[in-house]
């Protein structure tokens, strides 16, 4: 069946009033959109900001009555002192969303080896290295900039034998990539235990012998170390755990950084320059990731 959806635009001091007017007056669901592009990076910890310009969006059922919605919304616009709210009305034709979500994803290739794919697609190449991966609970499914760049890196080096630690591992993409491509262990670490969830799940679904794969949540033992780390959170969190995350690494092992703006890579290289030393700085779409070789003890 059709549905109604209402929208105006507001300022994030407003959003809590007008969410509160749209479901008093029925709204099914309330959301939130960036009206220009104006993304949020590295809010502060239990804090959810919003743009500067932020629409709210209001989906009723087909016959909910607009003559009583409308001057609700005008009325509470007038008490917060928005005397020109602009507020569309337009009817949204019902889809197979399920349906419509699932066909948004494809296989996606990562360097030369290394393919991501939903389970309900076909594997393009069945001689490549293909990593089967659902969006789920977890951040990291290839399609942002920062995974893609730590896939790329794990693909163009050799992992053969070697041990992997994925720091901050979401979905597990990246430790999982990383055994796939010829690495003998993997060891997750996150502080969400959904993440860990879902790396456990996204390797039983690629086949991963349990005895290759431990997935922790901090706090972990102390001897904990890697031939290859990767680490694909944010800059203020890379810099504020650089000790941490370098005695993870063996000397002579490779360290991956990521989840870093390119304004952002001096100081992530500054935190890390003690350990490590710097081989490159890749850009892609305004993130980079930093790779360096942990240097002799």
């Amino acid at each position: 069946m059709p549905w109604l959806q209402i929208r105006l635009h507001t300022t994030p001091d407003h959003v809590p009033s007008f969410e509160d007017t749209l479901l008093d007056c029925g709204a099914m669901v309330v959301t939130f959109e960036d009206v220009h592009d104006d993304p949020v990076y590295e809010p502060d910890l239990n804090t959810t900001p919003l743009w500067k310009h932020t629409k709210v969006t209001g989906l009723f059922e087909a016959d909910a009555d607009i003559g009583h919605i409308r001057p609700a919304i005008e009325h509470k616009a007038e008490s917060l002192g928005e005397t020109d709210i602009d507020i569309k009305i337009e009817i949204v034709e019902d889809k197979d969303w399920e349906r419509e979500w699932m066909d948004s994803y494809h296989p996606i290739q990562f360097g030369k080896r290394l393919w991501v794919c939903p389970s309900w697609r076909d594997v393009p190449d069945e001689n490549a290295v293909t990593l089967m991966l659902d969006p789920g609970l977890a951040f990291g499914t290839g399609t942002h900039p920062t995974t893609a760049l730590c896939l790329q890196w794990l693909d163009s080096i050799d992992c053969q034998n070697k041990t992997i630690i994925d720091y901050g591992c979401g979905s597990g993409i990246l430790g999982i990539a990383g055994l796939l491509l010829g690495a003998n262990k993997m060891v997750g670490i996150d502080i969400d235990p959904q993440a860990v969830q879902a790396t456990q799940a996204n390797a039983e679904r690629n086949q991963i012998d349990s005895n290759r794969i431990e997935v922790k949540l901090p706090p972990y033992e102390s001897d904990l170390q890697a031939d290859i780390v990767v680490a694909n959170i944010l800059a203020g969190p890379l810099a504020q755990l650089a000790t941490t995350i370098s005695a993870l690494v063996i000397a002579g092992g490779q360290l991956a950084l990521s989840g870093i703006l390119v304004n952002q890579a001096e100081e992530v290289i500054l935190a890390y320059q003690d350990w490590f030393t710097i081989e490159s700085v890749v850009e892609q779409d305004e993130w980079v990731r930093i790779v360096g070789t942990k240097n002799p003890e």
